[in-house]
């Protein structure tokens, strides 16, 4: 069951995960607590039935309303006894705004800055105590009136005051690794007042936003969760006719597609320049067009007003083959998941083919008049992410490498040949300062090639690479193509004086197939025998995703012993890989 981020209200809301819940019976559950100053009820039933949606299953504590501090200061708390492993901390603007109203004109002018030190006091606090990621709010923006215009200008101002929160707030989610944004003040600005906030229910209740407006909160909390356990979208694949451009460049030709200038063509182009934004970010842009490729090329070419150019495109794909069918293509050539993918068409005939026959693809439905396109897409949540990294602005030139290498593979019939072909180097380092923002990342997106699945944040592999019971390794590939970056990731620990176990080895997709595993695995082996250990021990813990490593260490010749997978390193005999080790990266 999907909810392909259609907006719905409450009630639609709890149907869909109704009919959903047996997809999640059984899964592992991820437990959130949520703490708020006004009343939560609907708020963590939202969360859960979000979560059925998107195939998590959430064990949930919810404190009683306005009781954050007692739960967070008390270290025998229910909070504590619960062992989250997400807290929401929800504030709301109009608590907040009557707190404020009760100080003296003093104690106004600083109350932002008193605020945002008890806040990260909090966040520092459930860090030490726990292992949970913080999910943090906001405060809406929400004028009260009281100076008008001059608000901006008066630190008196409550307006003032919850402005320069926000400003901190930022700060806090920037510098505690542990704590992550949800963003009320620009899910309530895209919405406006009248829908985030129903005063006959206020005042009857202590539920501060309406119902709707609960939903989207609740999906940005399950988003950023989704996000943080490795369920994220990757690919964008794109439509080229009245999707990209107004009109049918096989039939207008460049001169007369609506693109750029006055009108609709004004909303194409930023609608363009939104997408690059997003390829910029690290999102892999992809097309999927009915068209000749050498027309469909031509925007990109030779259109002035044309923003995006073909080096922004991963994959291209044009012809008059079934677009579900061109998706798989570009599907076995990125390697990806189809949960990964996000498919854009003004057709929607051809939406209803991909939901029909790729249902993990997500589909959005696009509106009739395509000024509407930005503005729709925009507030769906499509792309959440929980880190970046500037390997991310390199990705679509890696996957655009890739394409080239899948198309020297169809020149090959024997598999080694090809690989001695590719010229592959690696180098092997730990982990480095510049490493830890993207190993982190990593560990968080790794799905399918990850023999553990453990998520960790910044703070985690900073502390990991410092410790002297940890050994880390990162590696990094290239051939002839260009270099892939850092592609595979392992954390050893030390067991006791004979034993290391594989605490984490994750790597991309993209590499598979390649002796990358073979080589990984001559390293570890290099590195035991040089710390005189005995046995490498590595440990298979099956996901929905990881399926394809379930004979990962078996294959390799490690034998199962206790749950484990032992390798006794003195009897190792590395296989054949066609990949040369360097002393420097490439």
């Amino acid at each position: 069951m999907r909810l392909q981020h259609f907006p719905v209200d409450f009630n639609q809301l709890r149907r869909l995960a109704s009919e959903g819940a047996g997809t999640v019976s059984g899964k592992p559950e991820t437990r959130i607590a949520i703490l708020g100053d006004a009343a939560t009820q609907f708020l963590r039933q939202a969360i859960l039935n979000h979560g059925t949606l998107a195939g998590i299953r959430f064990a949930a504590f919810e404190a009683d309303f306005n009781q954050i501090e007692r739960q967070v200061y008390d270290p025998g708390s229910d909070l504590y006894a619960f062992d989250p492993q997400y807290v929401v901390l929800a504030w709301t603007t109009r608590k907040a705004r009557l707190g404020f109203y009760k100080l003296e004109a003093a104690q106004q002018a600083v109350w932002h800055s008193d605020f945002l030190g008890h806040v990260r006091d909090m966040c520092q606090l459930i860090g030490e105590r726990s292992k949970a990621k913080i999910l943090l709010f906001n405060l809406e923006d929400l004028d009260d009136g009281v100076y008008g215009n001059f608000a901006a200008r008066t630190p008196q101002s409550f307006t003032y005051q919850a402005r320069m929160f926000n400003a901190g707030w930022m700060r806090i989610c920037a510098e505690l690794p542990s704590v992550y944004p949800i963003d009320i003040a620009a899910m309530q600005a895209r919405i406006g007042l009248a829908a985030s906030y129903q005063s006959n229910i206020y005042v009857s209740t202590e539920l501060v936003h309406s119902l709707d407006f609960t939903v989207s909160i609740a999906k940005a909390v399950v988003d950023v969760v989704g996000s943080l356990e490795g369920r994220f979208h990757k690919c964008l694949i794109l439509d080229l006719d009245n999707t990209l451009w107004g009109g049918v460049i096989g039939d207008d030709g460049v001169e007369r597609i609506e693109l750029g200038g006055a009108g609709v063509g004004k909303a194409f182009k930023e609608f363009q320049a939104w997408i690059q934004q997003l390829q910029r970010r690290g999102i892999i842009l992809a097309v999927c067009s009915k068209n000749n490729e050498d027309v469909a090329k031509q925007p990109f070419l030779h259109h002035p007003d044309m923003v995006l150019r073909l080096e922004d495109i991963a994959v291209f794909v044009a012809n008059w083959e079934n677009k579900a069918d061109n998706i798989r293509h570009i599907q076995e050539i990125l390697n990806i998941g189809f949960d990964s993918m996000v498919f854009f068409d003004d057709n929607p005939v051809e939406r209803q083919l991909i939901k029909e026959q790729l249902p993990d693809v997500a589909v959005p439905d696009l509106p009739e008049d395509p000024a509407q396109y930005l503005e729709a897409l925009q507030g769906l949540g499509l792309f959440e992410t929980s880190s970046v990294s500037a390997a991310d602005a390199q990705r679509t030139h890696q996957y655009q490498q890739e394409a080239e290498r899948h198309k020297l593979s169809q020149r090959f019939t024997n598999l080694d040949e090809f690989l001695a072909s590719l010229q592959m180097k690696a180098f092997t380092r730990p982990f480095q300062a510049f490493d830890i923002p993207r190993v982190a990342q990593l560990s968080q997106r790794s799905n399918q090639f990850n023999l553990r699945t453990v998520r960790y944040t910044e703070a985690d592999i900073a502390r990991l690479a410092a410790s002297e019971r940890h050994h880390t390794l990162a590696f990094d590939l290239a051939d002839k193509f260009g270099g892939h970056g850092l592609i595979a990731v392992v954390i050893l620990e030390e067991m006791d004086a004979t034993q290391l176990f594989i605490d984490t080895w994750f790597m991309s997709c993209r590499v598979l197939k390649r002796g990358m595993e073979d080589y990984v695995l001559s390293e570890l082996v290099a590195h035991a025998r040089q710390m005189g250990k005995q046995r490498l021990i590595g440990e298979y813990l099956p996901t929905a995703k990881n399926g394809m490593v379930a004979e990962h260490y078996p294959g390799l010749g490690f034998r199962a012993e206790g749950g484990k997978w032992v390798l006794d390193v003195a009897g190792f005999q590395a296989k054949e890989f066609f990949i040369e080790k360097t002393t420097q990266e490439q």
